[in-house]
């Protein structure tokens, strides 16, 4: 027993030591220029939106590779899925839109959900078998769509399984689970058949994202870590020079930081 606490411990250290000194905070580069909202996918490549509505795609080491420029139609995306870094999606919430791009940010096809019965969805996540999750928010179900938006799966109507009905912000399919976040109610588990599997108390977070095994988020000054499996919560305080970002991204090395001129992007020690 002892000896898996320390494991564990040790396993924290480096996260730990965001909470004690800056200088566990190593500064690699910063990304200049016109950035509205970005994400990051797993493979450390960035995806920015500018004021254009332009969605630029940057590897790892920061040099531009592929621009989406076909935004007359649609506008603003309101979402951008880089799960799978070859199939990316774009939201456009307003048209309940989905364009699916390859990685190189060209167009291979667009769904329409309202041809699909789908007139109102806040939240989409492409699934481990490059379907795509919607949640329907006036049938209050978890829908899966292949990519030419014909239904594969629902779930019944949440009313029913939860007693209420969330209005997820977030979806995302990770290690065989499906993470629904409603930052009021939570964030609900199901498995790939639809079953509740749990309901996690992680309210009120910002730049909520699911990691690997960890939950990742944000509130003020504080920087969350959530572990799944053994249901543990830590916390650390920012350093100064993180306290003024805009916004936060994850991954399993780096940690991103969008300010009013740029992204910093920083590994830890």
């Amino acid at each position: 027993m002892r000896r898996s606490i320390l494991i564990f411990i040790i396993s924290l250290l480096p996260f730990l030591g965001w909470a004690q000194t800056d200088s566990a905070f190593l500064l690699q580069k910063v990304i200049k220029g016109d950035i509205e909202a970005f994400t990051v996918d797993n493979l450390d490549n960035v995806y920015i939106l500018n004021s254009r509505n332009q969605v630029k795609k940057l590897d790892s080491n920061g040099d531009s590779v592929a621009v989406f420029n076909d935004v007359k139609k649609f506008g603003k995306a309101s979402l951008i899925d880089v799960s799978n870094p070859l199939k990316v999606l774009l939201y456009y919430k307003d048209f309940t839109t989905i364009v699916v791009l390859d990685r190189f940010l060209n167009v291979r096809n667009s769904i329409d959900l309202r041809k699909q019965n789908i007139y109102q969805a806040r939240a989409i996540g492409q699934s481990y078998d490059n379907k795509i999750w919607v949640y329907d928010e006036i049938e209050n179900k978890l829908k899966k769509i292949d990519e030419d938006g014909t239904l594969l799966q629902e779930t019944t109507d949440f009313r029913f399984l939860l007693g209420s009905a969330p209005t997820p912000l977030k979806i995302f399919d990770e290690n065989k689970y499906v993470y629904l976040y409603d930052s009021t109610m939570g964030v609900y588990v199901f498995d790939y058949y639809g079953a509740l599997k749990n309901n996690i108390m992680i309210h009120n977070w910002h730049n909520f994202k699911v990691v690997g095994k960890y939950i990742y988020g944000s509130k003020s000054d504080t920087l969350y870590r959530y572990e799944i499996n053994n249901f543990v919560y830590d916390e650390w305080k920012l350093p100064p020079q993180l306290t003024d970002a805009r916004s936060f991204n994850f991954t399993t090395t780096r940690l991103y930081a969008l300010k009013a001129d740029g992204i910093e992007i920083y590994t830890i020690r």
